[in-house]
């Protein structure tokens, strides 16, 4: 499958003789280095590919270069180097009338602060893309209303602005995004201005809606435990480079570096890890001999705790068509959870030479 975006040595330096700026970057100069000059190097040499349908999330704290890597992704600030392609198309090679058109039809973004216009009714703003598309009233209403009921805000179109929560808001923004029927969606820090509770609401609103619409998403945030939950794969960036690339899982379990490590101190990993994450794949096939309860590679990890508790020794972990694939310790568990006093009483079902499940009885 090929990227479906890609972003290749991207550089973004502001301030006098920026290429020059590239080159002593490239030579290994040092960020600070080059801020003590009046230099602000903001993205350097960041380089990755997005595939298609896939959630793809950059975080990082703030001043790590993430929305700025962002605006080059649709050509909203030019790179001072590297390339952005999007199905192929070069991107930093269009003049600025192709860019609006690429805007205006393939790449969709929603903002923090929501960015609608007071003076327009929810239909109006879900429906403003399209008007700069020169979609007729009658269908861009249409397809703005079917927008809005994909986003839970069926009954609200006649309403204004200012009489929506601030999370119905950032719905109308999403909606808005979404009526353009963009291949890319680009979402910058887009509920981070949002209230705890309401914010998971938005996440959870995300996930359903990629269920059906299958979008290719670049969704930026500072908030790891964010990025955990809605990233297929992360880019973790700092000081303007992405320092690692990868699943949640390769992230928490295989950090590039000591500043990673640190980022997922925090991390409820309960809520990010599976059973295909934490099992050892080095198994003989007698290790896990009991056939009453298995977990799969996707067993989420509480589930996985919850079948190791009840028995007396690791969890098998089997494929789809139930073929061991690997097997948990209890012991791989306890780092994450503790242990508990005692433990199981020992299973008295086994599994034979052909597999078959036999009960030993009293």
């Amino acid at each position: 499958m090929s990227a479906r975006l890609a972003a290749e040595h991207l550089y973004k330096v502001f301030g006098p003789e920026p290429d020059q700026a590239v080159q002593r970057l490239e030579q290994g100069a040092d960020r600070e280095e080059l801020r003590a000059e009046g230099v602000t190097a903001a993205v350097i040499d960041a380089s990755f590919a997005v595939e298609p349908g896939e959630i793809f999330v950059v975080m990082g704290l703030s001043g790590s270069g993430k929305s700025t890597l962002l605006r080059m992704l649709n050509g909203l600030l030019e790179p001072t180097s590297g390339q952005v392609s999007f199905d192929g198309q070069d991107l930093t090679a269009l003049t600025a009338s192709q860019l609006r058109e690429v805007r205006a039809h393939k790449i969709s973004m929603v903002f923090q602060h929501f960015a609608l216009f007071p003076h327009r009714s929810v239909r109006a703003n879900a429906a403003y893309g399209l008007e700069v598309q020169g979609v007729p009233r009658a269908e861009r209403e249409r397809r703005a209303d079917e927008a809005l009921e994909l986003c839970g805000l069926a009954g609200w179109e006649d309403s204004w602005p200012d009489e929506l929560s601030g999370g119905m808001q950032q719905r109308v923004g999403l909606a808005r995004a979404l009526a353009t029927d963009a291949d890319l969606l680009l979402m910058d820090e887009s509920f981070s201005a949002l209230d705890p509770l309401i914010r998971r609401d938005m996440q959870d609103q995300l996930l359903e809606l990629q269920k059906t619409l299958r979008k290719t998403i670049v969704f930026i945030t500072h908030d790891l435990n964010e990025a955990m939950r809605l990233g297929d794969r992360i880019a973790v960036m700092r000081d303007g480079r992405v320092v690692q690339t990868g699943t949640a899982e390769d992230i928490l379990l295989r950090p590039a570096d000591d500043y990673v490590a640190s980022f997922t101190q925090d991390v409820d990993r309960a809520r990010v890890l599976t059973a295909g994450a934490v099992m050892d794949t080095d198994v003989r096939g007698d290790e896990a001999d009991c056939g009453c309860e298995t977990a799969t590679p996707g067993t989420p990890f509480t589930e996985l705790c919850a079948i190791s508790a009840r028995l007396s020794h690791p969890v098998a972990v089997v494929d789809d068509q139930g073929r061991l694939v690997g097997v948990v310790p209890r012991q791989r568990l306890v780092g994450f959870v503790g242990d508990e006093e005692g433990g199981p009483e020992p299973c008295d079902n086994r599994r034979d030479q052909g597999g078959k499940k036999v009960t030993a009885h009293a």
